[in-house]
């Protein structure tokens, strides 16, 4: 009898230390946030500011300009572009949630209306995942008890959309502002603290195209020496692209 127990405990311990594992994993199981509205704004944003107005800096520069004009332009295409930027991306973001919340108002319709028909639309889908079908059917009988969680499933698997979790114009709106001007900050920030040539601004702009594509691989988990090299690259040559046309173009006009 007493082996039995002590089998027991052993087994009832082994089971125990073989959970452990899946239970610590789950509690320490995370994601990222791929949905929020903050994050591709305030990337693109960031990344917008500093290459147009580093390149509208060296444009102008090219056509051998004082630094009182290029203090103007850099500040002046700091403030339109912020802004610009930050009515585009409410407006984009609030047609789409428009968009959303208009069909939402036709499922929630159909779900009040033909709730048999919606009920068998989702057991249908359950099927076509591979599901049973009086299984799919049960389940979708259950999920469709709580109208609100109906329309949640329905949108989910019909639209592609969490309706609890829609992206806010505002955010949006605001992470391009900001994410913008601080970018376009950057070509015109030397020359706010007593410069007077064109290289500061260009050194400081490139380094923090760098660090930006170097930050965003911390949130994308791609290589952060890639990113960043990327980011250098396509700024530094809009900015190079944009001197030469500037220069070809003061030279014409001198």
């Amino acid at each position: 009898m007493s082996t039995v127990v002590a089998g027991g405990t052993e087994a009832a311990e082994a089971a125990g230390t073989a959970e452990a594992p899946a239970a610590q994993h789950v509690s320490h199981h995370s994601h990222r946030d791929v949905s929020g509205g903050w994050l591709r704004p305030a990337v693109f944003g960031a990344m917008d500011g500093l290459v147009s107005n580093l390149a509208l800096m060296t444009g102008v520069a090219g056509g051998e300009v004082g630094s009182h004009t290029l203090v103007v332009t850099g500040l002046a295409g700091l403030a339109a572009g912020a802004f610009s930027m930050a009515a585009g991306e409410y407006t984009s973001v609030a047609s789409q949630r428009e968009l959303v919340e208009a069909e939402l108002a036709v499922e929630r319709i159909e779900l009040d209306r033909n709730p048999e028909d919606e009920l068998r639309e989702l057991a249908s889908l359950y099927v076509a995942r591979g599901v049973e079908p009086e299984l799919a059917h049960e389940v979708a009988r259950q999920l469709s008890a709580d109208p609100e969680q109906a329309l949640e499933i329905h949108a989910r698997e019909e639209l592609g959309v969490d309706p609890t979790d829609l992206p806010s114009p505002v955010v949006a709106a605001a992470s391009s502002f900001v994410s913008f001007a601080l970018g376009a900050l950057l070509p015109v920030l030397p020359y706010l603290l007593g410069a007077s040539v064109l290289w500061p601004a260009v050194l400081l702009a490139l380094l923090g195209l760098f660090g930006c594509g170097a930050a965003v691989a911390r949130v994308t988990a791609r290589s952060w020496w890639f990113s960043g090299v990327r980011q250098l690259v396509l700024g530094g040559a809009a900015a190079a692209v944009t001197f030469g046309i500037g220069t070809a173009i003061g030279s014409a006009v001198g």
